[in-house]
């Protein structure tokens, strides 16, 4: 179980990346605003929460790729040590986007309701899950494979 943990954490890291790329795309083309990550920190250290504050950025990766592999241990524990279709990565990427920007995050007064956001900042962080879960399903298959 604590090899699964591990394996699920380091497709949790690798499945971020992916994810994180598709992010900067979407802010490339004009249509995050903030990324979500930064704020959300922004939001969570010392001072007036939609200020900028030394450090968000980096702490906001650090803080994604955290979130990520924790998320790809969860999705480990899931699958109890089984083959993850590409699908249920999928529907689990969507589900973490979903209770969190239409949960979480809205309450704790970070970014507004998805139907209330810049509509291409969600759509990006949509693309980016569905991206999150199926390299998780992908990463986690691979990594089985291999012992």
């Amino acid at each position: 179980m604590t090899r699964d943990l591990v394996r699920g954490a380091g497709s949790g890291v690798l499945a971020t990346a992916a994810m994180s790329a598709v992010m900067l795309a979407g802010d490339r083309a004009g249509l995050m605003g903030d990324q979500p990550p930064k704020r959300i920190v922004r939001a969570l250290l010392p001072g007036h929460r939609h200020r900028p504050k030394r450090g968000e950025r980096v702490l906001g990766a650090i803080a994604h790729f955290g979130f990520g592999a924790a998320g790809g241990a969860a999705f480990a524990l899931l699958c109890g040590g089984r083959r993850a279709p590409v699908t249920l990565g999928v529907a689990y990427g969507l589900a973490i986007w979903f209770v969190s920007y239409q949960g979480w995050v809205p309450k704790l007064g970070v970014l507004p309701p998805i139907p209330e956001d810049r509509p291409g900042r969600q759509a990006v962080m949509a693309a980016g899950h569905v991206v999150y879960g199926a390299t998780l399903a992908l990463a986690a298959n691979g990594l089985r494979r291999e012992t």
